[in-house]
């Protein structure tokens, strides 16, 4: 029997067939993936032209995505990233909030706009200080969080922190991120779970290598190349930066480290000079009482033993007076 080669569904164009070109799965994706209540589940999607900003060399090669609008008007942003940037965030929020504003012309009143979703899945871990994989943005208001301006809703998806256990009661979330975080070219045997359901089972089809051209499977190699490349460079400059903060943190650290030690020791230096000197000027002066405490007993003809028992002075001191 043939065994069965599986591509990664991450890369450009699998997500894209998968996601892009069957509203059915997609459908069921964002049902599973966004916080829908009782009665706001998407019931069918159709798709749109899905760039909204100029093509750059590294969102062509980090970013995929696909965007769409169900029967109501309501848009949904869906994009893989496969690593985080600092400003992925306000590249979000800036699609978003394009997608909103486009939705009015000349003709329509503010009353028709309808609420834009944005959908992030990072293959990366941006919020290392959070256990939780999945966040959920929306505009509301600071004291009563219940109170919600419904126009942009964003959720953040990191995947690599994802585990089926944590997500005990949404069975459809936890097949289509493990299908999303276990699919990929080592692949040769499909877990139960997957078969059995009509959506996973369907998107793993899409994934059979013979499903693709060769040009198509050129790309795919060139897409995961290019990621590799960005990585690497990524990494690099991490690397850098993080060898060079060391090092400026230690010159640094060390230049002030001295100028501390000078001026603590300058300051030490000082202080016992301070105490030094008085305690020197007490004693000179407690040796010039005795002098001339001795010299006064020693005109009275006391014994010099007695004096010098008496002022603490040695007997040649006494004898010199």
């Amino acid at each position: 029997m043939k065994v069965l080669r599986y591509l990664d569904p991450r890369a450009d164009l699998t997500f894209k067939k998968i996601f892009g070109e069957h509203p059915d799965l997609t459908t069921s994706f964002l049902n599973a993936l966004l916080p829908f209540k009782d009665g706001e589940q998407i019931e069918t999607v159709e798709f749109l032209p899905a760039e909204l900003v100029p093509n750059t060399p590294l969102k062509k090669n980090t970013i995929v995505d696909v965007r769409c609008k169900d029967t109501h008007g309501r848009q949904f942003l869906v994009e893989m990233q496969m690593y985080w940037t600092d400003t992925f965030m306000q590249r979000v929020l800036f699609n978003a909030s394009k997608a909103y504003v486009r939705q009015l012309d000349k003709a329509c009143h503010y009353s028709y706009l309808q609420p834009v979703y944005s959908l992030s899945l990072v293959n990366d871990i941006f919020e290392p200080k959070m256990k939780e994989f999945y966040h959920l943005y929306d505009i509301v208001n600071i004291e009563h969080t219940d109170k919600v301006i419904d126009g942009l809703h964003f959720v953040f998806v990191e995947l690599p922190k994802f585990k089926p256990q944590s997500v005990l009661d949404k069975k459809m979330m936890v097949l289509w991120l493990r299908f999303l975080t276990e699919m990929h070219d080592d692949v040769r045997e499909i877990p139960d779970e997957f078969i059995e359901n009509p959506e996973i089972h369907k998107a793993v089809t899409l994934l059979e290598e013979s499903s693709y051209t060769e040009a198509q499977l050129y790309g795919y190699e060139e897409f995961w190349d290019a990621v590799m490349v960005e990585r690497t460079i990524k990494d690099d400059a991490l690397k850098y930066g993080t060898q060079q903060g060391m090092k400026e943190g230690l010159e640094k650290g060390m230049k002030k480290g001295m100028e501390m030690g000078i001026k603590k020791g300058m300051q030490q230096g000082i202080e016992k000079g301070l105490q030094q000197g008085i305690e020197k000027g007490i004693e000179k002066g407690r040796t010039a009482l005795m002098l001339e405490m001795a010299q006064k007993l020693k005109a009275l003809n006391y014994p010099i033993t007695d004096i010098a028992k008496t002022t603490g002075l040695t007997i040649d001191q006494i004898e010199k007076l």
